[in-house]
């Protein structure tokens, strides 16, 4: 058997057919029999090792959910069994380092962990951190091979290895709210831009270069991936506690590399064969140092990318509108007037503000700008907080992966905004009943049309590290800027903005255009299911 079928994995279930694979001799039949728990035989193929290296590969018949089964492979007068597996839903999660935060790293780590044995029908399964500049056929290497979790030996391994806590928390929850077995394969390394995971038909696609000139020397990836040199000193990934690495930088473990599609090549291309529920992702940090406004064509693009090649991988088991989840980047400097996780956020849609939308189909995103955690062991760019990140993945995947259409998955959105130009306001409509939660922080800006120079000016942040909403008033002299734009009144689905002396054209409105937007849960819009309204321009 290919390296990623064992003992306990989940295989998915109807209405698609689990692709299962192996190795053999060249020409050798290779005869595949799943059996009950009684040894009752309930299905049994062949399928013959094929050149060059000597692969065979079946499609199994739709199976329903559960098990245990037992699954072996015969050529001649070896054989190989695999035993209680069962059929369920597999996702697949995957990105950089906070979702390769593990359980143990996260708020309630001990309560999570304490509660894994109640989930023995959730399996888990980590590759090894592994990169190749070609692409591998099967993966190098396996941190962690199918199991059933247990609290110390797979879910608290320790720091950033495994096993994902918002793969896991994910995955719980989806259990709970289906009862059906989940297999979660983590496939995730810190550190890293979308471009090492992405195929060169991604990099081409978007103009980019397909080697971008760059050495893999740790020297290298970690200056040009991980630290701010121009503005400040300040590494994009903090210090962490001196035991997670012997190196003398603490954060160079995190600092995984940067190349172009090293990781699609050694983390994913393996994966094509296996039959996939759906995707989690949460990945974004590193390019807001790389390539930042290349995000609105390489996310979209690596999406429509991957699910073409599941989808080809797996005989066309694995549906090609792939349900793909992922996480809105979080925070990470408070006060910060860099706005690289700003537009980043908004590239993570496509530049359209909220998912699905015609360019990002079956998608579903988890909001997080509100989950700042300043005081993470781990540095502010690791928040602790992954339940709610779950908790919003989940909704979004009972949703949009499992058709739940009365359900609401996504915070409110603005639909219009109607100038009242005699009075100087500005009203913005929104898709759902609001509530304000921060009163007083103002998180609106406003860009309009010609005034006088002086008021295109950027309010300095004065309440401890919030940006303030602004207007822009363009002059004809220089380029404009953002200006506060202060909240008068908010209604049950509209917010009154007050234009700050600039009561000509409106030329934009953006609300928490922040690095570190809001405190934790506290952002001033959210609807009356917690859902925070997510950030726009």
């Amino acid at each position: 058997f290919a390296s990623y079928y064992g003992d306990h994995m989940v295989l998915q279930q109807k209405p698609s057919g689990a692709v299962v694979w192996g190795h053999g001799e060249l020409g050798a039949m290779v005869t595949l029999t799943l059996s009950g728990a009684s040894g009752l035989v309930i299905m049994e193929k062949t399928a013959q090792v094929k050149g060059p290296s000597g692969t065979w590969t079946t499609v199994l018949d739709p199976m329903d959910r559960g098990g245990p089964y037992a699954l072996t492979a015969e050529q001649g007068l070896e054989n190989v069994t695999l035993r209680d597996i069962y059929f369920g839903d597999v996702w697949l999660c995957s990105g950089q380092s906070n979702m390769a935060m593990t359980v143990l790293q996260v708020a309630n780590a001990s309560q999570e962990l304490a509660a894994a044995a109640r989930y023995p029908y959730v399996r888990v399964f980590a590759a090894a951190p592994a990169r190749s500049s070609v692409e591998l056929e099967d993966l190098e290497q396996i941190d962690l091979p199918w199991s059933i979790p247990t609290a110390a030996e797979n879910l608290g391994h320790g720091n950033f290895t495994y096993f994902s806590a918002v793969c896991w928390l994910l995955g719980r929850s989806l259990f709970e709210a289906l009862g059906t077995p989940i297999g979660l394969v983590e496939v995730a390394w810190g550190g890293t831009p979308i471009e090492a995971w992405s195929s060169r038909r991604v990099l081409k696609a978007c103009g980019l270069p397909e080697d971008m000139g760059r050495k893999e020397g740790p020297q290298i990836s970690l200056c040009r991936g991980a630290c701010f040199t121009l503005k400040t000193a300040m590494c994009f990934v903090p210090p962490l506690n001196l035991a997670l690495s012997s190196s003398t930088s603490p954060h160079q473990h995190l600092s995984g590399p940067q190349t172009p599609s090293v990781l699609w090549n050694a983390m994913i291309h393996p994966l094509l064969n296996m039959t996939l529920r759906g995707v989690a992702w949460y990945q974004g940090e590193a390019n807001t140092l790389l390539n930042t406004d290349q995000y609105n064509c390489t996310f979209p693009a690596l999406i429509a990318d991957w699910r073409w090649a599941f989808h080809t991988g797996s005989a066309g088991q694995t549906e090609p509108r792939l349900p793909f989840g992922f996480v809105q980047l979080s925070t990470y400097r408070r006060g910060s007037a860099d706005d690289s996780f700003a537009r980043l956020r908004w590239h993570q849609t496509a530049d359209l503000g909220l998912v699905p939308n015609a360019r990002m189909p079956s998608t579903f995103m988890a909001v997080a700008m509100d989950l700042g955690d300043e005081h993470s062991p781990y540095g502010s760019i690791h928040p602790r907080d992954k339940q709610n990140v779950a908790h919003r993945l989940l909704l979004g995947a009972m949703a949009v992966a499992y058709g739940d259409k009365g359900l609401v998955f996504q915070g409110p959105f603005p639909t219009q905004a109607v100038l009242e130009v005699t009075r100087g306001l500005l009203n913005v409509t929104y898709s759902q009943e609001l509530i304000w939660r921060q009163r007083d922080t103002q998180a609106f800006e406003v860009r309009s049309g010609i005034s006088s120079p002086k008021s295109c000016r950027r309010e300095d942040s004065t309440d401890g590290g919030f940006s303030p909403p602004q207007v822009c008033c363009s002059s004809q002299a220089s380029p404009c800027q953002w200006l506060l734009a202060p909240v008068v009144a908010v209604g049950s689905r509209t917010v009154t903005l007050a234009l700050s002396g600039c009561r000509t054209l409106v030329l934009g409105l953006r609300y928490a255009w922040a690095e570190w937007p809001c405190e934790y849960l506290a952002c001033p819009l959210y609807n009356s299911q917690g859902l925070p309204a997510p950030p726009f321009l």
